[in-house]
């Protein structure tokens, strides 16, 4: 059974993300923004688990030149790096939840400064008041966050990002669903980048949790020119069933969905991106099959 997003920022980081010294193979570098092709890892937690180097070669030999870590399955630094540059990868970031990421610092700094990579990403707010959540599930804990648990996840961020800078990384936030509903008049997304410094924290805007939240990622990759370093790319079947980051809707690969990215790559490039994720939530078909589905709509598309 393939491991929920419920379950897996449940079940805490797997173990420290990576980076390999990237390649001069050129074959994943595609349009439309010109940067490599990315995936998120988190799209196969359960191939990784079973088969960590053995999958990531598989990644590799569709064309994703880039990745983004999601726990990483109690692997060494060495291991990592060797399995990385035996598949062609290049590491760029890792997730951790803001749980996992504030009582770890320097550990998962060290980690990520000696294997190269460039961003640490908190992939989940935290609490203002942690006594709040006790005892809420996941589902009542993700619909429990206030805009204040909001602002203050990013006033922390702003802390963590000024000692990220003494390992040469920069920190990052990234969005689900919970962001976009205005609560009293205010927008926790918005009101979380208003309090974030910008010369400590960046954003990676998910584009298919910000749809699926209410908002529109054009608009904020146009209101926030600067803000944004990094997307993740991923793609719907149309629902009529209330949705939200708990109980999505219907996973496709992009281009089979209900979401056309040429309009997402032009506000991206005027807001200059530097890095973009593929991320699938689920599989209709063999993972493989659908990843190589989401690199070809990728490397096809112009802008």
């Amino acid at each position: 059974m393939q491991q929920t997003r419920r379950t897996f920022l449940k079940g805490a980081a797997c173990s420290l993300p990576g980076i390999a010294v990237a390649t001069s193979n050129s074959h994943g570098w595609a349009a439309p923004l010109g940067l490599p092709v990315g995936l998120q890892l988190y799209s196969v937690r359960d191939q990784l688990a079973k088969d960590f180097a053995g999958t990531l070669k598989q990644i590799g030999a569709i064309g994703y030149r880039e990745v983004e870590a999601a726990g990483f399955y109690n692997h060494t630094p060495s291991q990592v790096k060797q399995a990385m540059a035996d598949a062609e990868l290049h590491c760029v970031s890792g997730h951790y939840s803001y749980k996992d990421l504030s009582p770890a610092t320097d550990k998962i700094f060290a980690f990520h400064e000696e294997l190269g990579c460039h961003y640490v990403i908190c992939s989940f707010p935290g609490f203002r008041d942690p006594s709040r959540a006790a005892g809420l599930s996941f589902a009542d804990q993700v619909r429990a966050f206030t805009v204040e648990d909001m602002r203050w996840t990013a006033d922390q961020l702003n802390k963590i990002g000024e000692k990220a800078r003494k390992f040469g990384l920069q920190v990052g936030y990234h969005n689900h669903t919970m962001e976009f509903a205005p609560q009293n008049g205010v927008v926790p997304f918005d009101a979380m980048i208003a309090e974030a410094d910008s010369n400590l924290v960046i954003f990676e805007l998910d584009c298919g949790w910000v749809k699926v939240g209410g908002g529109d990622p054009i608009a904020y990759l146009k209101k926030y020119p600067t803000r944004f370093s990094m997307l993740h790319i991923k793609d719907f079947k149309r629902s009529n069933k209330p949705a939200d980051v708990v109980n999505p809707p219907p996973p496709a690969e992009l281009g089979r969905g209900t979401e056309n990215y040429l309009p997402i790559f032009e506000a991206a490039r005027a807001a200059h991106i530097k890095h973009y994720f593929v991320e699938q939530e689920g599989f209709n078909m063999p993972p493989m099959d659908s990843l190589r589905i989401d690199f070809e709509y990728v490397k096809n598309l112009r802008t």
